[in-house]
Order: structure tokens, then sequence, then C-alpha cells
């Protein structure tokens, strides 16, 4: 009986980068989309008008077992030296940011204002342009070219969906690389940092 011909080595290396490149606008989307409804992805959000013809958009959301009112603390808390970001500490704390994301909420932290800042590194700052408890945070960059809002939306049996959208500037040609690169971290960070305000906001109004 005859052997079954086997592709050889190239041949598989050059299917797999086939496959790995038509798979890419896949991933992406789904990266830049986690968890979002085609009406949330439709929705117009707090923080839109920053800014208005944007490069990149990514909206995320997740469904929180919680009143709004208990899912706010823990975005007003958001920042480096503040709560942290509930994502993945040790790989923030790898390039130096020095994060440690709380599992408590402090009052001390509760206090946030239209122009306060909420640090992403000691020497990274987004300035506070929306503060609306507890249905919308909105962090934008100190030249306009990025914002970050936090919105959230009364669900069904007291839950709460919490929509994240980031609008990144329309780069220049040279940049396009950059932006691309800050949406797939993004994809990564931002969704863990989504579960992580549910695990919080949901075990603490379980107590």
């Amino acid at each position: 009986m005859a052997r079954p011909h086997r592709p050889a080595p190239r041949t598989l290396g050059a299917l797999s980068l086939v496959a790995t490149v038509a798979l890419l606008p896949v991933v992406r989307t789904w990266g830049l989309q986690w968890g979002a409804t085609e009406d949330e992805l439709d929705a117009v959000l707090a923080g839109d008008d920053v800014v208005r013809d944007p490069g990149l958009v990514a909206t995320r959301a997740v469904t929180i077992a919680a009143p709004a009112q208990d899912v706010w603390p823990w975005l007003v808390q958001l920042g480096q030296g503040r709560g942290g970001f509930y994502s993945y500490d040790w790989l923030e704390n790898a390039v130096g940011l020095g994060i440690r994301s709380a599992d408590r909420v402090e009052e001390r932290w509760q206090d946030l204002a239209p122009g306060d800042e909420v640090h992403l590194a000691a020497s990274a700052a987004l300035a506070v342009t929306t503060v609306d408890p507890p249905h919308a945070l909105v962090l934008t960059a100190p030249d306009a070219t990025f914002s970050w809002a936090f919105t959230l939306h009364p669900g069904r049996d007291r839950t709460t969906r919490l929509v994240v959208r980031e609008r990144y500037a329309r780069p220049q040609w040279w940049a396009v690389p950059l932006n691309e690169a800050l949406g797939l971290a993004s994809s990564v960070m931002s969704r863990r940092m989504l579960l992580g305000v549910r695990e919080r906001a949901e075990r603490h109004a379980a107590r």
C-alpha cells in the first residue's frame, strides 16, 4: 500500500502563513469589538465628540450582575497610583508601570472631577473630561488624539452593561502600524480589565 503523500515543510510553512494572514482581520475585529452588541457598536457614547474623525475605534462590553451604582466606584478609582486597571498587573509592571489593582473600593479615590488627571504611568496621564455618575467617565489625551470612555447602561434583572470605547485619531501613514499595535495591546489588556471590574463588582455586590 502506498504511503500517503506528505506536503513538503516549505509547503506547510506557506500554508500556515496564508492561514495566519487570512485570520488576522477576524482576530483584529474580535479584539476591537469583544463582548459588544451591534447596537452598542453603533451607539453614540459620551466622549465620541473628542476625536471626531478616528482612525481606529474599539468598543468592548461586558454584563455585570450588579446595579450601576455598585460598578461606578470601581471605575472612578482607575489609574496608576490609585486603584490600578484590574488587568494583568504583572504585564504592566514588566515595563515598569508600578500598577497594583485594588480589590476594594477606597474612599480616598472616589473624588474625581473634570480637569483631574488619571495616570497611565508616572509620566503619562489622561485628563478627566466627563464625570457623570453612575453613567459615564471619559478620559482624554492632552492633545485630544485619544479618548477612553467608560459608560454604564441598565440591563435586565438589576444587571449593568459596561461599555468601554477607545477612539484614536487618524495618524500619519508612518504611524499606522503603531496605532494597530496599540489596538492589539488594548484588546488583551482591556478584555481582562472588563472581566476584572465584573469580578470585583459582583463579589462586593453579593456581600
